[in-house]
């Protein structure tokens, strides 16, 4: 059998995304954007929680485009904190609308956000050599860096702890553990 993350619950679901989607390096600008908005959605609750609703949070937040849900107005906001399929939370909801705006701004100002989000890992991947989860931290200097900049453009739901989360989500360190098959996988991607 093989040897995962200690995080890792035995839910079909969470065994997949954690096979073959954390830690791999996301350089797609709409894909970041969409991590980053179900990481904020998490604040607060399990991850497993969101990726169980990832497929409803893509149909009712528009497929993640940002050019529509900038323009999100209250009939639509408030058709989705009717949604169950989501977290209907309404600083939550009313942040992805603020974020789709920020987003855009920051295309204008860099020119794609992946090269914005990127920068504060000097665009390539950390790979860190934690033995166990309780050696992880739930910040580091580059997550205090980009929760920073991001609150200075207008994101919410983007403290240090989330943008640390995001950080592993998408590939910008991997700290799958090195007792983890995935450890050697994703370092060597």
């Amino acid at each position: 059998m093989r040897k995962r993350c200690d995080w890792l619950t035995d839910e079909e679901i969470y065994i997949e995304y954690h096979d073959k989607e954390w830690g791999v390096p996301v350089y797609d600008d709409r894909k970041l954007f969409e991590m980053l908005i179900l990481e904020g959605s998490q604040a607060g609750l399990s991850w497993i929680t969101i990726l169980k609703r990832r497929v409803t949070y893509r149909k009712a937040y528009d497929n993640f485009d940002p050019e529509k849900m900038a323009k999100w107005n209250s009939g639509k906001i408030n058709k989705l904190l009717k949604d169950p399929g989501i977290i209907r939370n309404k600083l939550k909801v009313e942040a992805a609308k603020q974020n789709a705006q920020a987003y855009l701004k920051i295309i204008k100002e860099y020119g794609s956000f992946k090269d914005f989000l990127w920068s504060f890992v000097d665009g390539k991947p950390i790979n860190n050599s934690w033995k166990s989860l309780s050696e992880i931290p739930a910040t580091t200097k580059e997550s205090d860096a980009m929760s920073k900049a991001l609150k200075k453009r207008g994101f919410k739901f983007v403290g240090p702890t989330i943008c640390y989360a995001f950080m592993q989500a998408v590939g910008m360190v991997n700290d799958h553990t090195t007792t983890c098959f995935r450890y050697n996988e994703v370092k060597n991607l």
